[in-house]
C-alpha cells in the first residue's frame, strides 16, 4: 500500500446468490433440492480506485448500482467475493440508523457499547461521554431506553459518537438525510472541521449537493462498474444528463 493512500481498493468482487424457489424450511429442502437453483448476481464487477489520506470522497449512482455495497466491504461488514481492500487507520462508521445500538439500554450506556466497537477503552469513553452527549442534543433523553428514540434522536447519537472516536476515516452511507435542518447543518460544520484536521472521509448519498460541498472527489458506480471519478461537479454534469436520458 502506497504511504500517501489511507484506502486502495483492486479489482473488487461482490456476487450474491439470487435464489429463484428456495424452501422454506430442512423438509422442503431435501424433498424439493432441484428448486434450490439461483443466479449469481454481480453487484460489483471488478471496481479499483485509491483515496488519499485526507482526501474526502462522494460514491454516487442509482439505487442498486453498488454504492452502499462498497461501503460495507469497506467497513467488512460483508467481504468481496474476490479481489482486495486495503485500509490503513482507525475506522468509524455511520451506516445504518441504530446500527450498534442495543434497543433496551439507555442512551448512555450504547454511547459506551458504539464507541468501544469503534475501538475506544472505558477510560478514552469516559473521558469524551458529556462532549458526545453535548454535541448530541439528548441530554434530557441520555439516560432513556434508544427504543423510546425517533429516528432523528437516533442519529443525533450516533453521529455525535462516529465524530468523537477521532478516526483516521470515517463512512457515511445516506444517515445524515435524516434530523432537522439545524442539526444537519451542524453536523456538516463538523465534518468540514474533521476533513481540515486531516480524517479520510467516505459519502454514499444522493444529496449531490452536500458532496459538492464536502468533497474532493466524487466516483459514480453504474452497474457495479466505476463509470466516472474526478472533480465532483463535472462528474455529477454528467450523472444527471444520464439520469435524464434513461
Amino acid at each position: 500500500m502506497q504511504d500517501e493512500n489511507s484506502i486502495e481498493v483492486k479489482n473488487l468482487v461482490k456476487v450474491f446468490k439470487v435464489y429463484k424457489d428456495k424452501g422454506s424450511s430442512l423438509k422442503e429442502k431435501a424433498l424439493f433440492w432441484h428448486r434450490n437453483k439461483y443466479e449469481e448476481r454481480y453487484v460489483l464487477n471488478g471496481i479499483s480506485f485509491e483515496i488519499k489520506k485526507g482526501e474526502a470522497v462522494g460514491l454516487i449512482g442509482h439505487n442498486g448500482c453498488g454504492k452502499s455495497t462498497t461501503l460495507k466491504l469497506l467497513t467488512k461488514i460483508m467481504y468481496p467475493t474476490s479481489g482486495s481492500l486495503e485500509i490503513k487507520g482507525k475506522v468509524s462508521a455511520l451506516i445504518e440508523l441504530g446500527a450498534g445500538f442495543h434497543p433496551d439500554m439507555s442512551g448512555r450506556e450504547n454511547i459506551y457499547i458504539n464507541a468501544s466497537i469503534f475501538g475506544l477503552t472505558k477510560k478514552e469513553i469516559d473521558a469524551r461521554v458529556d462532549k458526545i452527549i453535548e454535541f448530541s442534543e439528548l441530554s434530557q433523553f441520555i439516560d432513556d431506553p434508544v427504543r423510546t428514540y425517533s429516528s432523528g434522536m437516533y442519529m443525533r447519537l450516533a453521529f455525535a459518537v462516529a465524530i468523537n472516536v477521532e478516526a483516521d476515516i470515517l463512512f457515511i452511507d445516506e444517515i445524515l438525510a435524516v434530523g432537522d435542518v439545524a442539526f444537519q447543518k451542524k453536523c456538516f460544520d463538523n465534518l468540514k472541521k474533521i476533513k481540515e484536521a486531516g480524517t479520510t472521509i467516505v459519502i454514499v448519498s444522493h444529496a449531490l449537493n452536500q458532496i459538492e460541498e464536502i468533497c474532493d472527489r466524487s466516483i459514480w458506480i453504474d452497474a457495479g462498474k466505476i463509470r466516472m471519478q474526478g472533480k465532483p461537479s463535472d462528474v455529477h454534469k454528467e450523472y444527471l444528463e444520464f439520469m435524464q436520458r434513461k
